[in-house]
């Protein structure tokens, strides 16, 4: 699943954004990403340009105040006591990605990273951009690793950016989406709950 508005209730960048007095400016950029308006690569090079000179402690700041979606930890917990694989895979960063994959016992995830020096970041990513097309890659890597066929895989996000892995998963899912998911995903779910998405899920492959 996707990260920033999915499993989590906030836009990390945003958070980011607000130590370098950009927040606004970061959020006028990622809606019109989120609703497809401009390619997601050239937004995130534009965004995260404004966030040269934060100081690397802010992003502990960052790291305590991100919220779980309500219902996600247990989501989470649900598919795996199903025996289930869960992975997340976020056009945001693996600084806070990384620590809260951890926090959820998940160990398949992929992100951006975020380039520093002298203990503050360069306003610049290191490595190919988590866009569109990497998170569609990403879904059938962990599900060729793991020896699941792409019918029996789930994606769920809410963003543009996530449109290639709805459709590549066996079950693709919008959750509290964007116009263009809702319009184009086989299955939407406006929320409030993440773990409402099961209930798709169950209905396509009931539980025996």
């Amino acid at each position: 699943m996707d990260v920033d508005s999915t499993l989590i209730t906030g836009e990390v960048i945003e958070l980011i954004a607000a130590h370098a007095g950009t927040a606004d400016e970061v959020a006028a950029v990622t809606e019109r990403a989120m609703r497809g308006e401009i390619d997601f690569a050239e937004s995130l090079r534009e965004r995260v340009a404004t966030l040269r000179g934060v100081p690397l402690a802010a992003l502990d700041e960052v790291r305590s105040t991100v919220t779980l979606t309500p219902g996600a930890r247990d989501l989470v917990d649900e598919c795996h006591r199903r025996g289930w694989l869960v992975g997340l895979v976020s056009g945001g960063f693996e600084e806070v990605v990384a620590p809260l994959a951890a926090d959820l016992g998940i160990t398949l995830f992929r992100a951006n990273h975020l380039e520093s020096a002298d203990g503050a970041l360069t306003g610049r990513t290191v490595g190919p951009v988590v866009d569109r097309a990497a998170k569609a890659e990403s879904l059938r890597r962990f599900a060729a690793d793991a020896g699941i066929a792409m019918e029996h895989t789930v994606a769920v996000g809410d963003g543009a950016n996530d449109l290639d892995m709805i459709a590549a998963a066996g079950i693709g899912i919008a959750f509290a989406a964007k116009p263009i998911v809702r319009e184009q995903a086989p299955w939407s779910v406006d929320g409030p709950r993440l773990d409402a998405v099961l209930d798709v899920v169950d209905a396509v492959w009931p539980v025996r």
